[in-house]
């Protein structure tokens, strides 16, 4: 069985607040959880993402645990950051969440063409 399936923690779990929008809590154990499948996938060749991922992580949690109970959803970061004026600042939460989703869409494609059967790791990055 693949060390894939039997992940603790998957976005595919995540319950979305029907008006609030996406837990900031879960989204961040489902992002931590992936880490180690890059290690899995080369820790050489995917250093560069991994410590990418993680420092985007790392921000957004530090956004979190300044305030859990207001910063419960991404929404309400992303919003906060934007009424402050701050969304579009290096290193704020909002630009980490960017560059966070960005990293897992190139996670999917890569794993995609792997699953498609492409060997050549060069040509599935």
């Amino acid at each position: 069985q693949s060390f894939l399936l039997v992940l603790d923690t998957r976005f595919s779990d995540i319950e979305l607040q029907e008006e609030e929008g996406i837990p900031t809590e879960e989204f961040l154990e489902s992002c931590y959880a992936i880490v180690p499948v890059l290690d899995k996938l080369g820790p050489t060749v995917f250093a560069p993402v991994k410590m990418d991922f993680v420092g985007n992580i790392k921000k957004i949690n530090q956004k979190f645990i300044t305030n859990k109970e207001e910063f419960d959803t991404l929404q309400k970061i992303v919003l906060h950051e934007v009424n402050a004026g701050v969304a579009q600042v290096r290193n704020s939460a909002t630009e980490a969440l960017l560059w966070l989703k960005r990293g897992l869409k190139f996670l999917k494609g890569f794993l995609t063409e792997v699953k498609n059967g492409e060997k050549n790791i060069q040509t599935a990055l």
